[in-house]
């Protein structure tokens, strides 16, 4: 396999990783208004993410960073067109980061009801906007003869992208419904599975959709095989939710989102950004990667890196692995005078 080629299957890799580990992120503060009755509620909720939240969404920086260093031509298209929606997701990211560390300090129950909002909408700009990217991406942009993009905002806002955005928001947000279930006790689990199985019905209908457009403008096999297997595994995922099996529908459900993000990147293959306006000049794996050198240098890294980065993430929720509920959260508030006065 050639080097190019094989650096645009580990970029596709970085940014299905990001999607299936931040994504079920997304979703518990999307759910956070939904699912949580009050602050214990909550509290529950956002502890199901908080030791691993941070390093789930470090994937997007190895992303970002594969981007840059094996197809710069690629990134700087990317970041240049798409400045406005990149920025407001970097904000977004900044303000849900803040939010789950400043909620807790205990200043009132408004300043705990904002930060919460804040984490809500700090998880559904992302959810969104990362879905009317990819799609823009897939569908191509309108490029000058250096792949400069020279068309307006509104115009990433078309109905392929929009469709897409929605398609992961609401992807997302079942995601983290389904984690919720796997990962709490009681009511609030139960509340969890229920809204999951409401918000799977319009999942699965956007899906569908979105993924029939995608395969019928950009056909390609493995495209075709992909979205068929986003299908099935998400058929799955709803049936072992109502099944009440969550460790299996929570599996099933980051196969639907892994499958999803590749169907995407095989629909886009071997161009890295088609060209809607001379579309004899796209932007693909040949002219726009790295040079063989360093892309072999950074394959010898990879190679060293990556493993030990996946063994730390299983590390990771291997030791997180535990459920947690309103006595959880009620005992540990209970223990914090004892603690302090030690």
């Amino acid at each position: 396999m050639d080097l190019p080629v094989l650096w645009f299957w580990i970029v596709a890799f970085f940014f299905v990783g990001y999607f299936v580990l931040d994504g079920f992120d997304f979703g518990v503060g999307i759910a956070l208004p939904f699912i949580g009755k009050d602050d214990t509620d909550r509290r529950v909720l956002i502890n199901t993410i908080g030791p691993i939240w941070d390093l789930n969404e470090t994937w997007v920086i190895v992303a970002g960073a594969a981007l840059f260093a094996s197809f710069p031509e690629w990134y700087a298209t990317i970041f240049s067109g798409f400045y406005l929606p990149l920025l407001l997701i970097l904000l977004a990211l900044i303000v849900r980061g803040v939010s789950f560390e400043y909620r807790h300090q205990g200043k009132g129950v408004e300043w705990t009801r904002w930060f919460d909002w804040m984490i809500f909408v700090g998880s559904a700009v992302p959810a969104l906007l990362w879905g009317v990217a990819f799609a823009n991406i897939t569908q191509g942009l309108a490029l000058d003869e250096n792949f400069n993009y020279i068309g307006s905002f509104f115009d990433l806002l078309n109905p392929y992208a929009l469709l897409g955005g929605l398609t992961t928001l609401t992807l997302f947000f079942y995601h983290g419904l389904v984690f919720i279930t796997r990962k709490t006790e009681g009511d609030i689990r139960d509340r969890a599975r229920s809204l999951a199985l409401k918000v799977g019905v319009v999942v699965a209908v956007l899906a569908i959709a979105f993924l029939g457009w995608t395969v019928a403008a950009h056909f390609s096999v493995a495209g075709l095989i992909l979205a068929l297997l986003a299908v099935l595994a998400f058929v799955g995922s709803y049936a072992t939710t109502l099944l009440r099996r969550d460790g299996i529908a929570f599996a099933l459900g980051a196969i639907t989102v892994a499958a999803a993000v590749l169907t995407l990147f095989a629909s886009l293959f071997p161009n890295l950004l088609p060209n809607t306006l001379d579309p004899s000049n796209p932007l693909t794996i040949t002219n726009g990667s790295s040079s063989d050198y360093t892309l072999g240098i950074m394959s010898w890294a990879a190679l060293i890196i990556v493993p030990f980065v996946l063994a730390y993430q299983a590390w990771t929720f291997w030791v997180f692995r535990k459920r947690i509920s309103r006595k959880t959260i009620i005992g540990d508030a209970h223990e914090e005078p004892a603690a302090v006065a030690a």
